[in-house]
């Protein structure tokens, strides 16, 4: 179980994320909607351990996280697939996946190169383009590059940073199918997206921030949450 207790950080002296707590269980996906810069960002990036905490707690499955480097929360099972992606341009397809691969300590390589071969199946567009820089990538292929080399890690909690952001239509179907796939195998997933409907439909709960604050939260599933939150994004 992913837990946050009042949780607040800082980008200098600028209060981003100002007391807020959220817990998931396994299994489940939760959307994070709000206006820009209200903190959803900040948010993942202060469980990811690349922000750091300035009070409050993050813990997953009863091991506290803030404090922790951000390699050390990574190893503990946390991924985040940041909103510009961070493949590197002048590495493989390849070559970035087998980075990913350190992520997990002790794994045996073959292990190691399984996991990337089921990835390839899952991606079958990485697989044809294995041998390409990531540079050369379309929008959409760098996207899923991102994500499997989260992936590869075989993370227990997925953060996912605005994934559908100036993808065509049949990539963004491909990434929420991924999404689905992640809740199925038991990942706890933290979503924020803009795309609110398309999110919705891969969500179980929400979460709605203002001002580096929870202000509305609700079930995908029923309407009048689903009501609730599209008036609130409205305003």
């Amino acid at each position: 179980m992913l837990s946050i207790e009042d949780l607040h950080s800082h980008y200098g002296s600028s209060h981003i994320i100002q007391g807020i707590g959220l817990r998931a269980e396994v299994g489940e996906v939760i959307g994070i909607f709000g206006r820009n810069g209200v903190g959803k960002t900040t948010l993942l990036k202060t469980i990811a351990g690349w922000v750091k905490a300035t009070s409050g707690s993050i813990s997953l499955d009863a091991r506290k996280l803030n404090g922790l480097s951000p390699d050390r929360i990574c190893l503990a099972g946390v991924g985040l697939v940041p909103e510009d992606r961070r493949i590197f341009p002048g590495l493989t397809v390849q070559e970035n996946l087998e980075l990913g691969l350190l992520q997990v300590r002790g794994r045996p390589a073959a292990a190691g190169r399984a996991v990337i071969a089921e990835l390839y199946e899952r991606f079958p567009r990485l697989g044809e383009r294995r041998k390409q820089l990531g540079a050369t990538l379309s929008g959409g292929e760098q996207q899923m590059l991102a994500m499997a080399r989260v992936l590869v890690g075989e993370p227990r909690l997925v953060l996912i940073d605005e994934p559908s952001e100036g993808l065509a239509p049949m990539i963004v179907a491909e990434i929420f199918a991924i999404i689905r796939e992640l809740r199925d195998r038991g990942c706890i997933v933290l979503l924020v997206e803009q795309n609110v409907h398309e999110a919705l439909s891969v969500t179980d709960r929400f979460i709605v921030i203002e001002r580096g604050q929870v202000v509305l939260a609700g079930l995908s599933e029923e309407a009048a949450d689903r009501e609730k939150l599209l008036a609130a994004l409205a305003v």
